[in-house]
């Protein structure tokens, strides 16, 4: 399997819910999930799951869209190479990579059939 694009290992399962309290009160009470942190002003937090570097991030809308399913993102090392890499074998990205500074780097991309994926850089741990 080749792992040209520097793939680090994690991967964050990102989906939408109504109500962010309820939907992460469900996931750590149902699943034993655990809140790794939240970010209100975004309508968003994060579980870790039991599986490593295995996490569920939600995001609250109003109307959450299902019809997809979850968005797969994965974690890169360095998101700009795993982005020209892939669009030099024809992906399709949804806009600019957007950065949230000192959190999180996001590039949306989708496969064949147009299911949405995103690659991700944290951004966290960066002076």
């Amino acid at each position: 399997m080749r792992n040209d694009l520097g793939f680090d290992g994690g991967l964050t399962c990102a989906m939408e819910c109504k109500d962010l309290d309820k939907a992460a009160t469900w996931y750590e009470e149902t699943l034993g999930f655990s809140l790794v942190y939240r970010v209100d002003e975004l309508g968003w937090c994060e579980l870790e799951s039991p599986i490593a570097r295995v996490n569920v991030g939600l995001s609250q809308v109003e109307s959450p869209a299902v019809k997809g399913g979850a968005t797969l993102t994965f974690g890169v090392a360095d998101i700009e190479g795993a982005r020209i890499a892939l669009e030099s074998r024809g992906v399709s990205f949804d806009g600019e990579t957007v950065v949230y500074p000192g959190m999180v780097s996001l590039a949306t991309f989708y496969d064949l059939d147009g299911n949405k994926l995103m690659l991700y850089r944290d951004l966290s741990e960066q002076g």
